[in-house]
């Protein structure tokens, strides 16, 4: 399969899951505190009062809500609020050489390859787009960020949303049937599908089990372009 577009997942395609939920995720949340004076608040308040209607039993929401913002990242919540909060505080760990972003041995020279064939690549992540240029920028392969034309997060739509991918197509600037979006969630994928995107089912230790499905599946990145 050789595309004119990749669009990448993070979590569980280009990153192993363990990095995000045992590194990124203790990091944010033991340095909530100090950073509220930067989030939405008003946004993060619309959240809990919709959880609130929803019968999830968020903690009661304060003047310094530390304890929800800790509940929305216990329960990884694709929160727009949450995910720029947190980007902030991960950009100060990388810049103190706390964090370093972590990749699977083949993204490098996937990403290399796909370079040599003009194939364009972007990213597509609940994370901020902070975080993901904080992660791409600082791995042991050095700075990855070169070979990445374009990013996308919440703000462009939910991930299960064919409409998020139909508006990323149309940034690529070429049909969605020359881009093929890879992730390691199935329904992420049916959304791309529906989109008219072709899909590819990543499957890296440590990811959670998917329900059945039809979408072909990859190990590795070697097996693309």
């Amino acid at each position: 399969m050789t595309p004119r577009g990749i669009l990448l997942d993070i979590e569980g395609t280009t990153t192993p899951i363990t990095f995000v939920y045992d590194v990124l995720f203790p990091f944010a949340r033991r340095r909530i505190r100090e950073y509220l004076p930067q989030a939405d608040l008003e946004s993060l308040k619309r959240e809990h009062e919709e959880d609130l209607r929803q019968g999830r039993n968020p903690p009661a929401w304060s003047a310094e809500p530390v304890e929800y913002l800790q509940w929305l990242i216990d329960q990884d919540r694709k929160s727009t609020p949450l995910k720029s909060l947190q980007g902030k505080i991960w950009l100060e760990g990388y810049e103190r050489g706390e964090l370093r972003g972590e990749v699977f041995q083949d993204v490098p020279r996937s990403l290399e390859r796909w370079r040599q064939k003009e194939i364009d690549v972007r990213i597509f992540s609940s994370g901020s787009i902070l975080a993901q240029r904080l992660l791409f920028s600082n791995t042991a392969s050095g700075d990855l960020t070169v070979f990445m034309s374009g990013y996308f997060d919440t703000t462009t739509g939910p991930k299960n949303d064919p409409a998020s991918y139909r508006q990323i197509a149309d940034a690529f600037g070429i049909p969605a049937s020359e881009i093929v979006f890879i992730s390691d969630v199935t329904r992420e994928l049916d959304a791309a599908r529906q989109a008219g995107m072709q899909t590819l089912l990543c499957i890296r230790p440590g990811n959670h089990p998917q329900p059945p499905h039809d979408h072909r599946t990859i190990t590795t990145l070697d097996e693309v372009g």
